[in-house]
């Protein structure tokens, strides 16, 4: 089934075999069986397999080198587990099935072995004509997604625009030499202008503070569109989803990335770098919206979930709620 009515051409499904595969014992929880076939819950539509054939596919990326890479905290190799957690007792509406493909597990510091195995089980879920949504894991998982996205366009001749749309308090475009979760868009850039792929690289909540000067300058100089964390208001929100949805008509395909950093630490205190400002969740979940709505959705992910350090799991509900709000759109729409 083709997600959004794009499928990449010629290619059919590749049987990956996942370092940790899922099992049925990660979606379990409340039976409501009294009140009909409508009392469905995630855990209950849920099918471990591989590979993908359900409209919407899960993939775990159980990763934190780049994030001690980028001297950060560690711990979100836990978040797909904790992710999992809280997805299972949602209640589902228009999503009907969903496929969990298990996790791609970074051993030790093998991120780029990681990164090169994740990025191949997004591509292979395109080729199924799903809708992959990675779920993290450091933000490093992001190079992958994309690298995923670029192999099933590549292989379709499709030399179509692409919008990456990235809610974060960061713009990750670091200069380090090596990988690591603050480095991905500009990796991502230099890949798409040595491959002369237009990529458009759209950053919402950047903070100034916690961006310096030469990182602001690196932006400018690779042409990102950014709305800094104090702009992304609900007064502003009109301008920004006008905006937004410029940007989605000018390219043909979208990927969809979400830094929980980019949250108020109160609401996601469960990340290696929280945030003293952040942004408003319900805004961010209503632009969510209009990307997943745009028929243009490729890939979608969440990084930085860090269970290590979250609250009474206030991160992974947001995490889980922030999945669930692109795959019922999606099957929705």
């Amino acid at each position: 089934m083709a997600v959004r009515g794009w499928t990449p051409a010629g290619r059919s499904p590749i049987l990956m075999r996942m370092k940790h595969p899922a099992t049925s014992a990660a979606w379990s929880g409340r039976v409501d069986s009294a009140d009909g076939p409508d009392a469905r819950r995630w855990h209950q539509l849920v099918r471990v397999a591989a590979p993908a054939v359900a409209p919407v596919a899960l993939v775990g990326f159980a990763c934190d080198a780049g994030v001690a890479r980028n001297a950060g905290r560690p711990g979100a190799a836990d978040g797909p587990a904790a992710l999992r957690r809280a997805l299972a007792g949602l209640a589902a509406h228009r999503v009907h099935s969903v496929d969990d493909l298990g996790d791609v597990v970074c051993i030790d510091d093998g991120l780029e072995s990681a990164q090169a195995e994740f990025a191949s089980v997004i591509t292979a879920a395109l080729a199924s004509g799903s809708l992959p949504i990675g779920l993290g894991g450091g933000h490093e998982m992001a190079l992958a997604s994309y690298r995923g996205l670029r192999g099933a366009l590549d292989a379709a001749a499709d030399q179509g625009v692409v919008a990456i749309i990235n809610f974060d308090a960061h713009f990750d475009l670091r200069a380090d030499p090596r990988s690591s979760s603050g480095t991905p868009f500009r990796e991502i850039l230099e890949d798409a202008a040595a491959s002369s792929r237009r990529v458009e690289y759209h950053c919402l909540g950047v903070s100034r503070f916690a961006n310096t000067a030469a990182l602001f300058t690196r932006a400018r100089a690779l042409g990102v569109h950014w709305v800094h964390d104090e702009e992304l208001r609900v007064d502003r929100f009109d301008a920004i989803a006008q905006d937004l949805d410029a940007a989605l008509q000018r390219v043909e395909h979208a990927y969809l990335t979400v830094c929980l950093d980019a949250f108020p630490a109160a609401v996601a205190p469960g990340v290696s770098a929280p945030a003293a400002l952040g942004v408003d969740p319900g805004l961010v979940e209503r632009l969510i919206e209009r990307v997943a709505g745009s028929g243009k959705l490729r890939v979608a992910d969440i990084a930085e979930l860090n269970p290590r350090f979250d609250i009474d799991g206030r991160t992974a509900k947001l995490a889980a709620r922030l999945v669930a709000r692109i795959a019922e759109t999606v099957c929705g729409s």
